[in-house]
């Protein structure tokens, strides 16, 4: 070829297509691909938790209270029996001491309505009134105290009323003016008393 010859310029619409670099997405494939749920921001994660928790706590309260209220009923039904029982305990304690004491009333009536008593007869009867007196208050647990001359001075059990001189010990009992009384190791009334007075 002659370099001189005149290039032809092929036309526009015999050039070859030149392929577009630009691709197009495959939509058919994304559209297939598995769906994720979203995400739920952290501060929603938060509160649906202290939402649980105040319910939980909530919960909990209420179990602690209703708890509570049974105790509360229970202790005071407990408080009221005993208090029920006791004083049932004392009114039929008085009763049982008191049916005791019915014989004596008896005797005494029946010695009153004796007409022109002799003072032998009255003296039988006075003793004899007196041993179930003693009686009705040993079942109850009423005891006497009259100690013997020559005990020891105990000032739970006896009140001084006065030192005398004795040839007994010092500090024992000498003679008793007024018995006293226990019930059920409980002084009623201590025993008069007169006490050997220190040589």
């Amino acid at each position: 070829m002659n370099p001189h010859d005149e290039l032809t310029p092929i036309p526009s619409h015999e050039a070859e297509p030149v392929a577009n670099s630009t691709a197009t997405p495959d939509t058919s494939a994304a559209a297939a691909a598995p769906t994720t749920p979203p995400t739920p921001p952290p501060a929603a994660v938060g509160e649906a938790s202290a939402e649980q928790r105040l319910a939980e706590l909530q919960a909990k309260h209420a179990s602690v209270s209703d708890a509570y209220l049974r105790a509360k009923a229970e202790a005071e039904n407990t408080r009221r029996r005993a208090e029920e029982e006791m004083s049932k305990a004392r009114k039929f304690a008085l009763e049982a001491f008191a049916e005791t004491l019915l014989p004596v009333c008896d005797s005494l009536e029946a010695a009153a309505a004796v007409p022109n008593a002799t003072a032998e007869q009255l003296l039988e009867g006075t003793h004899a009134t007196l041993r179930q007196l003693l009686a009705a208050l040993e079942r109850n647990k009423v005891l006497p105290i009259n100690p013997p001359a020559g005990t020891r001075f105990d000032p739970h059990h006896h009140q001084a009323i006065s030192l005398v001189p004795s040839e007994q010990d010092a500090n024992t009992v000498v003679s008793v003016l007024q018995k006293g009384y226990l019930i059920a190791d409980r002084v009623l009334r201590p025993a008069l008393v007169m006490v050997a007075a220190p040589k």
